[in-house]
């Protein structure tokens, strides 16, 4: 095996760290040097193994913050692997402003539409009219934040506000809902029992509340409550779940609550998914079934409607003799 070789005054041990992406060793353990904002390698980025994908020891990484503040047309021309991840860390940090801006709104998701010219961003709440402030003025001020935030050019980025059509069947919703009843100082069975009600009056097929936590002494616990019916594995739980997770911030710690929706069918697909369930079979009325005495009496009848018919119809004239022509009577 050869030595490993480290600089002088440096112990080994405190660079023996796996790559996060290849889960492997560098070969060479030289002076420290952060192999990348990934990996938290410290070794020289060439002799990692494999060379950890590019997203790890490739030269000149971008940072979080640097794929924060690039401009969209930048990122556009980023590596499939760069952009991805770029568009994730864009996603998470939007999706957390508007989660802590507009939690006493309603707050039920975010959606990012890019097209060439601009980057829509649709906000979806319960109470679209808070959203907007008087006279447009929050969500302008909410525009010009993401756009100093994340390098925008002027006109580049444009915020929406879309009502939540059935906010019974939205987790995000009834989480924020449960959330705001507990900080209130309503009993954590009441409430959780007000939310399961509610969400089983809007036609949902089940609902799952969990609240973890301090909840009535100093003895951490959980208290799961549910009604109907909840699917959560397979294709069906990631389509016809929906789920989200909030944290109470209350005086004797912190409360976790999870809240799952099993959606109905809707062939729509406006208050749930089109896609049926693979174990719902609807059973067909079978059409009516005609005898076979039925059946000849009435090919009979059509046979002798057709024979009347043709009989009814005179038959055609006999074409009239042309006059003869006299240049041929004569032998021309």
């Amino acid at each position: 095996m050869k030595a490993l070789h480290h600089s002088p005054g440096v112990k080994h041990s405190r660079f023996r760290r796996a790559c996060a992406v290849c889960h492997g060793y560098p070969a060479v353990y030289r002076v420290p040097q952060p192999c990348s904002h990934y990996c938290r390698l410290l070794t020289t980025p060439s002799l990692c193994h494999f060379s950890c994908l590019s997203l790890c020891c490739q030269p000149q990484q971008y940072s979080t913050r640097s794929l924060l503040k690039m401009s969209a047309a930048r990122r556009s021309r980023l590596s499939t692997k760069r952009k991805f991840v770029a568009d994730g860390v864009f996603y998470a940090e939007l999706n957390e402003l508007l989660t802590s801006e507009l939690a006493e709104d309603g707050y039920a998701g975010v959606e990012v539409r890019t097209t060439p010219h601009r980057t829509e961003i649709i906000i979806r709440a319960t109470r679209t009219q808070n959203v907007l402030g008087e006279k447009g003025q929050r969500i302008r001020e909410l525009t010009s934040v993401v756009q100093k935030r994340f390098d925008f050019a002027d006109g580049a980025v444009e915020l929406y506000a879309e009502r939540v059509s059935n906010r019974g069947l939205c987790a995000q919703a009834q989480a924020e809902s449960l959330k705001f009843k507990l900080l209130g100082g309503l009993a954590v069975r009441r409430a959780c029992y007000g939310v399961v009600r509610f969400v089983m009056e809007a036609e949902a097929k089940g609902c799952e509340v969990i609240v973890t936590g301090k909840l009535r002494g100093q003895r951490a616990k959980a208290m799961k409550f549910g009604d109907g019916y909840m699917i959560k594995t397979g294709h069906a739980g990631q389509v016809y779940t929906d789920t989200a997770v909030r944290h109470v911030l209350m005086r004797q710690g912190v409360i976790g609550i999870r809240v799952a929706i099993m959606l109905p069918h809707d062939p729509k697909g406006q208050r749930g998914p089109k896609i049926p369930l693979d174990d719902v079979v609807t059973i067909m009325e079978p059409k009516e079934e005609v005898s076979p005495e039925t059946l000849l009496a009435q090919q009979a009848a059509a046979a002798a409607h057709a024979a009347a018919m043709a009989a009814a119809v005179p038959p055609p004239a006999a074409p009239a003799a042309m006059p003869e022509d006299p240049n041929v009577a004569a032998g021309f």
